[in-house]
């Protein structure tokens, strides 16, 4: 499997850890969330999980309002609830 943007994987034979990392910046704020193999079952599964998650930040990110040049804290504790629930 080959990283998407803002999706990258994460395979390293000596590592903890394989799966994808969502990782988005915008207006000056990064929200990252990590999305293991493990935990999904498969690096598909894995992969699936995080593409719905991002589509659902980047939906509240682009309809969001702006502070001079910066997303609200509303904005960004909504953003920050849809990655501690992505399942």
């Amino acid at each position: 499997m080959k990283s998407k943007r803002n999706l990258t994987r994460f395979t390293y034979e000596s590592a903890a850890f394989e799966g994808w990392r969502l990782c988005i910046s915008r207006a000056g704020t990064t929200f990252t969330k990590y999305f293991p193999d493990k935990k999904f079952g498969s690096g598909k599964k894995s992969l699936a999980a995080a593409e719905v998650t991002l589509v659902e930040i980047k939906t509240l990110i682009e309809g969001a309002k702006r502070v001079d040049g910066k997303l609200t804290a509303t904005t960004i504790k909504k953003a920050e609830k849809i990655l501690a629930e992505a399942v």
